[in-house]
């Protein structure tokens, strides 16, 4: 609810500004059945059906609303001390650089995505380089998603 809560807080100011843009962030999980991640899953699929549907309901004030969904960043979240390549190898009795070599080769780039790549879309989709974008969801994956 913290995407709602926040969302909502903001866009008073930026219905009287006449403008705005909202960039939510969601996962590849939002589209992916992972039974190891179901309560997360859930959560990110409502964030990018919260941003989608809010899109059509602010674009009559000139906000954007838009979401960007990300896999495996080379993070803390996955790469940590209690990342997921740590929970991950703890549940399979794997080893936790074997289970984050294999979401990287997952990739058709073979690597994780850097919090930099996340950043630089996540600033162009808030400036007005991105002036007619809104409703749209955008994965930044390196390719791990295969459907369309």
């Amino acid at each position: 609810m913290a995407t709602v809560c926040m969302t909502r807080a903001v866009l008073p100011s930026m219905i009287a500004a006449g403008s705005g843009a909202i960039v939510t962030m969601s996962s590849v999980n939002a589209f992916l059945q992972d039974p190891m991640a179901l309560d997360y899953s859930a959560a990110k699929a409502a964030v990018a059906n919260f941003s989608k549907s809010l899109s059509k309901e602010v674009a009559q004030h000139n906000i954007r609303v838009n979401t960007v969904s990300p896999g495996p960043v080379s993070t803390s979240l996955w790469l940590g001390e209690d990342g997921v390549a740590q929970t991950v190898a703890r549940a399979t009795g794997g080893d936790p650089a074997a289970v984050a070599n294999q979401a990287a080769t997952d990739a058709a780039t073979g690597r994780f995505t850097t919090p930099e790549e996340v950043a630089d879309l996540l600033v162009f989709l808030a400036s007005a380089l991105a002036g007619n974008v809104t409703g749209a969801d955008f994965t930044i994956d390196g390719g791990l998603i295969k459907t369309l």
